[in-house]
């Protein structure tokens, strides 16, 4: 059954404000990269966070709401010192957003009590997003399973549906790849953007400009951002797959957002953490608003 138009999942009303937790920075290969011994990786071996990466999610607190799932959920909930997760969204299929989804299995058997009584969580699913999971990964089946034992419920959206937690209304969309989903989140006037990944070909639509916060993939570096020397060959089959981070800064542009973070930080990048606090500094010299996650880092929108 899709949820229709506007489904309210609970009625606390309201929330002081928006808070979001970036628990995982990286991209499909964060840093460090497994059997990798460069700069980046290494020096993320030694330092750890903010230089060390997870993979892409992101937790709304006050309303316990999760996007997407790594293969490390659970240990970055864990870190974050979280208690429940009311619900989740999943952006799309990839397996870096999907491969802990065993988070939910984590987070509800409870092998000391019988009968179990789990609460379980709802997880919220785009159209084209509930139609992937039947055909990729083995998702369907896993949660089917999972669902069997009451830890986790699936919840196909119809097309348009918002899901309202207290007075934060969350709106997915698809972006330009139509199987990839962005959300809007709302709440008394404010506005946040939070695009897990894959803006390869997106202009930003009307309804998104000026949002006061956009959390964005950063895109790939086909040129090194301070040298201007090319990284990534001219035919290597990736540009057309993926948005560079020049066109990720034309859509920030664009967007006209008060303020830009920009995630999937990927470890072929080449870029520290120093480094990228560098080119923020340089980014916001020219007038753009952007800086860059980190697993950790607190964002709130009041």
């Amino acid at each position: 059954m899709r949820i229709p138009q506007s489904a309210i999942r609970n009625s606390k009303f309201p929330f002081p404000f928006m808070r979001l937790e970036i628990l995982g920075s990286g991209g499909a290969s964060p840093p460090p990269r497994p059997g990798c011994f460069c700069r980046i990786c290494t020096e993320a071996r030694r330092l750890g966070a903010p230089y060390y990466r997870t993979g892409p999610s992101y937790f709304l607190h006050d309303a316990n709401v999760l996007f997407d799932t790594p293969e490390v959920s659970a240990y970055q909930v864990n870190r974050a010192g979280i208690a429940r997760v009311e619900a989740a969204f999943y952006s799309h299929w990839h397996p870096d957003h999907t491969m802990g989804r065993r988070l939910w299995e984590s987070l509800h058997a409870s092998y000391r009590e019988w009968p179990p009584s789990p609460e379980g969580s709802d997880i919220f699913l785009p159209p084209q997003v509930a139609d992937d999971f039947e055909t990729h990964l083995g998702l369907q089946a896993h949660f089917d399973y999972m669902a069997d034992r009451g830890w986790a419920h699936l919840r196909p959206l119809a097309p348009g549906a918002t899901v309202v937690f207290g007075d934060i209304v969350v709106m997915p969309f698809p972006l330009a790849e139509s199987y990839v989903y962005a959300f809007l989140l709302e709440q008394r006037g404010k506005r946040v953007l939070l695009a897990p990944d894959e803006l390869l070909g997106w202009e930003p639509p009307d309804f998104v400009r000026g949002v006061d916060l956009a959390i964005l993939p950063m895109g790939i570096c086909e040129f090194d951002p301070f040298t201007g020397a090319r990284r990534i060959p001219i035919e290597h089959p990736i540009l057309k797959a993926e948005a560079t981070f020049a066109q990720t800064l034309d859509m920030v542009r664009s967007l006209g957002a008060a303020e830009v973070v920009l995630s999937h930080i990927e470890e072929s990048d080449g870029l520290s953490h120093t480094d990228l606090l560098n080119l923020s500094a340089r980014l916001q010299a020219q007038g753009l608003p952007v800086s860059f996650a980190w697993d950790g880092r607190i964002l709130e929108v009041a």
